[in-house]
Parts: structure tokens; sequence; C-alpha cells
């Protein structure tokens, strides 16, 4: 399972990899979320966040945005506050993936998307994209990462951004 790709080591017993992830919004309040799949059997899917891993010295705002940009071509996003951060732990592409994940909100008002830049890896793993209305993901049966997105979308949505990132529970898979 994975909730973003992009690294190309196993990350198990070192340090967590550093991830940046996006909670896009437009103009509806719609969230885009990507449709991933296990390489090797495309029938195992979810949907998770645009992100990834941090490239060299750069900041987690900067992968942020970066990103956004390959994953969804959205450019020039209103990048927000860190809403949560998490730690997860999950087998994905024959390996085993810890990762220290930040999720920040974003606005665009660009709803059109078309990937750009996508590694080696989420060409094999990424299916599409979707925007989805709160109502549709609180009602979606489909595996969804982090497993509370729909109730913490509802809160985010109800109550706007926390004054402080919300630290969530770890997710090991």
């Amino acid at each position: 399972m994975t909730h973003g790709t992009g690294a190309t080591a196993d990350t198990h017993g070192a340090e967590p990899r550093r991830v940046a992830r996006v909670v896009l919004l437009d103009p509806d309040d719609r969230i885009l979320l990507l449709h991933g799949h296990e390489p090797d059997d495309p029938a195992q899917t979810w949907w998770f966040t645009p992100g990834g891993g941090l490239e060299g010295d750069e900041t987690h705002e900067e992968a942020a945005r970066r990103e956004v940009a390959e994953e969804t071509g959205i450019t020039g996003i209103a990048l927000g506050p860190v809403l949560w951060r998490r730690t997860c732990s999950f087998p994905f592409d024959g390996r085993r993936w810890d990762q220290d994940e930040w999720y920040y909100l974003a606005r665009t008002t660009r709803t059109e998307t078309g990937p750009r830049a996508l590694t080696e890896l989420e060409e094999r793993s990424v299916s599409g994209l979707r925007w989805w209305t709160s109502a549709e993901l609180s009602a979606t049966r489909e595996t969804v990462y982090p497993t509370r997105l729909a109730e913490l979308l509802r809160t985010l949505l109800d109550e706007g951004p926390p004054s402080a990132p919300v630290v969530l529970a770890p997710e090991i898979a």
C-alpha cells in the first residue's frame, strides 16, 4: 500500500523518509486524490493525496509544490499551513516504506489536471486522479489514505485549519 511514491530505496531501519503531502482543495471544497495500485497487482487499489519525498535539501514546502506540479500538472497553488502529521509504514513494490508525512492545506482555482513528471514507479502504480466532494469521500467503500481522511476533511471544512498540526495515529500495514 502506498501513500505516494518517488523513493528508490528501502527505508526500513533507517531514518523515516521525509514526505510532504497536500490536501489540495478546489473552489468547491473538493479534494484531489490520486488512484494508486500495487505495480504487480493492479486489482489492489487505493486513493491518496498528492505528495512525495523531499529531494536533496529542499524544504517540506518546496517538496509539496514540486510534487503537486509533477503529479497533477497544477502550479501556482496557494499553500497553507501544515494540517496533520503522521508516521506510517507499509509494504509496496517489494519493499517496506517508513515515512514521516506532513500534510499541507492548499487551494487552487484550476481543476484541470495532467501529470507531467511521474517517476518510473509512479508510471507503474498511479492510474489516475479525481476530485472528491466530502460527501463522496465519506460514502466510498474504496481504500483511502490516510484512513481517516473523510473525517479529517469534514472537520477541516467545518472548523478551518487547526492552530497547530494535529498528530495522527501511526498507520502500520
